[in-house]
């Protein structure tokens, strides 16, 4: 990406927590270019071919391979690919970041020629799902809920230079162009950088993966011993780039100091390819680290805060658990319809809003009267394959593919 094509305009990076052109393949062997298109065969990321296999896991799959312009796969969901130099190293031996103005502020002076960006938070409470389980051939794999309100995301596929690559996902509704401006209106050099540096989960070429959940608490996360600092999303982007294991990933997270973004309370859920899960929680600010196939929304350390979270989040966590004993190994579209199981759609306590075009449930067809809040994507990650098959919006008869190959 090159530095000069890169406009020069304040930006707020909004990192609210709850929540290329794309050459396109269905299963029936009809190829389609969404937006603009690209050529066939860019990029590194694998295109999954076998329709048998897609068949199996849901009515309709689209399979990508994208390039490093942000294309629009449908409304409310976009990827990119980004190769080369991400500046994460530099941002470590920086020190990192104890807020996100501070992450803003490197991201400025590494690639906007010196420009001061901002951010501000506009947080909601969220909830989220995530999971492990074994698969049919003894491998894994990860499952993962994010719940918000109809927004923006964007599937980014990372190829750094000094990392793993990765898939993530970004909400692009939490990157804004100064004085309000839409995350729309920035150019893709500057939404993809911005996005590097805000994932809300992923999984890198190792197999590990990782997703960010909230809790519902008065009390924050600000650690201060001394060493590098990281906030909720620059932890996540460390993980991604440069764990391979649940073990790699605590040591990790054990040398540098967490700093919540806008104060709100979250842990963590990481799993690697061997099988081993665990939620990452921070009591008075110190790491505790709990074994659990399952992390929804409430805490699971030991303690007095044990169980502090929504009810709904309980809810959740049971029906996954409940689930989990009685099909202790998985295929992967058993995996897609757990995550259906717990989805907003089932629990009804929002109302509906206009929400610009959002479909309903399992519809290809926009509605104007929707959700305010829906299972934005659903994704289910492969973490021997290295395939990530993303569901949008609660339609769970439609899959988009994508697959990490190692260099």
């Amino acid at each position: 990406m090159k530095k000069a094509s890169i406009i020069a305009v304040v930006f707020i990076l909004l990192i609210s927590f709850a929540g290329c052109g794309a050459h396109v393949s269905d299963t029936n062997g009809d190829d389609s270019m969404g937006g603009q298109g690209r050529r066939e065969g860019e990029g590194d990321l694998a295109v999954i071919e076998n329709s048998e296999e897609a068949d199996a896991l849901t009515d309709h799959v689209v399979t990508v391979q994208v390039d490093s312009e942000i294309e629009e796969l449908e409304k409310g969901l976009s990827a990119v690919r980004y190769e080369g130099e991400d500046g994460f190293s530099a941002f470590l031996s920086e020190g990192g970041a104890k807020t996100d103005g501070e992450v803003v502020r490197f991201l400025a002076d590494s690639f906007l020629a010196g420009n001061q960006g901002a951010f501000t938070m506009d947080t909601q409470a969220f909830g989220c799902s995530t999971f492990s389980v074994q698969n049919l051939e003894g491998g894994y794999f990860f499952g993962r809920n994010f719940d918000w309100n109809a927004c923006n995301a964007l599937i980014l596929i990372s190829y750094p230079e000094d990392g793993y690559a990765s898939v993530s996902t970004v909400n692009q509704d939490f990157i804004r162009q100064g004085a309000g401006m839409a995350g729309s209106l920035l150019s893709d050099d500057m939404m993809v950088i911005a996005a590097l540096y805000a994932p809300l989960d992923g999984m890198n070429e190792k197999g590990l993966c990782v997703s960010v959940n909230m809790i519902q608490d008065g009390s924050t996360i600000s650690q201060s011993t001394g060493k590098r600092a990281l906030t909720t999303t620059t932890a996540i982007r460390l993980l991604l780039n440069q764990a391979a294991t649940v073990e790699e990933a605590l040591e990790l997270l054990s040398q540098y100091d967490l700093h919540a973004s806008m104060n709100y309370m979250v842990h963590f859920a990481i799993a690697d390819a061997d099988g081993n899960s665990v939620a990452v929680e921070y009591i008075d600010n110190e790491m505790v680290v709990t074994e659990t196939p399952v992390l929804t929304n409430f805490y699971l350390a030991e303690g007095e805060k044990q169980g502090i979270g929504t009810s709904q989040s309980h809810e959740r966590f049971d029906i996954l658990t409940e689930t989990l004993t009685g099909k202790p190994s998985m295929t992967q579209a058993e995996v897609r319809d757990a995550l259906d199981s717990v989805s907003k759609d089932n629990f009804g306590e929002f109302g509906r809003s206009p929400q610009g075009g959002m479909r309903p449930r399992g519809s290809s067809e926009t509605d104007s009267e929707c959700p305010i809040e829906t299972t934005e994507w659903s994704i289910v990650f492969d973490q021997s394959a290295l395939t990530a098959t993303y569901y949008h919006r609660e339609n769970y008869g439609n899959a988009y593919f994508f697959q990490i190959t190692e260099e």
